[in-house]
């Protein structure tokens, strides 16, 4: 069964926001692993847009000046949006 790839929501080269908190998932060998590196709100720039074959998902890119990160939709917002509100932290699962 052929399965069409799942269309990116953002494109190369549009300025995004990082919409939650991101930490160091372990790409990033000269920082500790899950050390913040971007909080939420944190501008970037989409540098490239790639596809994960197997979850069918987009995959970004994204300078913020700082690093290069690699995003899920999820985790980035349009430049200008507003960010999403916290969750309390028993909708969290703690």
């Amino acid at each position: 069964m052929l399965i069409e790839p799942a269309v990116p929501k953002f494109q190369w080269g549009q300025p995004v926001v990082a919409a939650v908190d991101l930490y160091n998932d372990g790409s990033h060998p000269d920082v500790a692993e899950d050390q913040l590196m971007i909080v939420a709100g944190g501008p970037g720039e989409i540098v490239q847009v790639g596809h994960h074959a197997e979850a069918n998902i987009a995959v970004y890119m994204v300078d913020f000046g700082l690093a290069v990160i690699g995003c899920l939709e999820h985790e980035i917002l349009p430049a200008g949006s507003p960010l999403p509100l916290p969750q309390p932290a028993e909708e969290l699962g703690a």
